[in-house]
């Protein structure tokens, strides 16, 4: 594996690790987490004979942190700006929760440089209940709750969000291991970050989606409604796989969702080398 430094149009510099040769494919993780979430998933790809690329998200992991730029649309163009750093024309994108909210916005937004889409955790639309997502819970409670207690103590809000989200209670190292990496994101990019995956609805964006998609979820997810990942599937005759997990189905069933994760990129990846 390399880690490369790739600078954003705004003058960012974002940590990127990637391994392996061909057809590229492009991991974004989720709120406060980094690539390291990754690592399995790189390997395994890499071996299947594609580039793996993981990103560090602006503010988190090892990418650097502004006081500003946040947004849905900053995201996506980080985004770009990686595909662009590294030449590559086309990739398959799996983004998890936020990061599939990023990867639906840049499909929509760039087609031309998705070849697939795959939202893990993520229905890409909206994490809370608004007028056209009738699904999950309202916004404002959830997110005054969380931006008080990162205020307050982050160190404590990002132990129960990181934990919290899985279907049971996860093993005392995975659970030191994932706090370790939330709190490299600095408490104004959490809060921003936050907002964003909280507040961006993007349910205009189905009718003009035309890469394949494919979505991964967990059926016990706390922080994802399954009505609202089945909702989008039918409307964008997208493809849903459910697996017996929270919302970390790379972590809690692991082989499941490597096999899920290959399905979609060698069924919906035509230049593989399987095919």
């Amino acid at each position: 594996m390399t880690i490369r430094q790739i600078s954003t149009r705004d003058g960012i510099a974002l940590n990127v690790r990637h391994l392996g040769e061909g057809p590229a494919v492009l991991f974004i993780h989720g709120w406060s987490l980094s690539s390291e979430v990754w690592d399995r998933q790189l390997r395994v790809v890499a071996e299947a004979g594609f580039h793996a690329v993981a990103m560090d998200m602006r503010g988190h992991g090892g990418s650097q942190a502004p006081l500003r730029g946040y947004e849905i649309e900053h995201l996506v163009d980080d985004t770009v700006d990686v595909l662009r750093g590294f030449g590559i024309d086309r990739a398959t994108v799996v983004g998890w929760s936020l990061g599939g909210m990023v990867g639906l916005r840049l499909a929509h937004d760039r087609p031309d440089l998705v070849e697939a889409l795959v939202m893990v955790a993520s229905n890409g639309v909206a994490a809370s209940r608004t007028t056209d997502f009738p699904f999950g819970v309202p916004a404002d409670g959830p997110l005054t709750a969380i931006l008080e207690a990162e205020h307050a103590d982050r160190i404590s809000l990002r132990r129960s969000a990181v934990g919290d989200p899985f279907k049971g209670t996860p093993d005392r190292h995975v659970l030191d291991w994932l706090h370790r990496i939330s709190l490299q994101t600095p408490s104004w990019a959490g809060r921003a970050a936050m907002r964003t995956l909280m507040c961006t609805e993007q349910v205009d964006l189905l009718t003009d989606i035309r890469s394949p998609v494919t979505q991964i979820i967990g059926t016990s997810d706390p922080a994802l409604s399954v009505r609202g990942a089945r909702w989008v599937r039918d409307r964008l005759g997208s493809r849903l796989i459910e697996l017996d997990a929270g919302h970390y189905p790379m972590l809690e069933c692991p082989d499941g969702f490597d096999e899920a994760l290959m399905s979609a990129i060698v069924v919906e990846q035509p230049h593989s080398r399987d095919t």
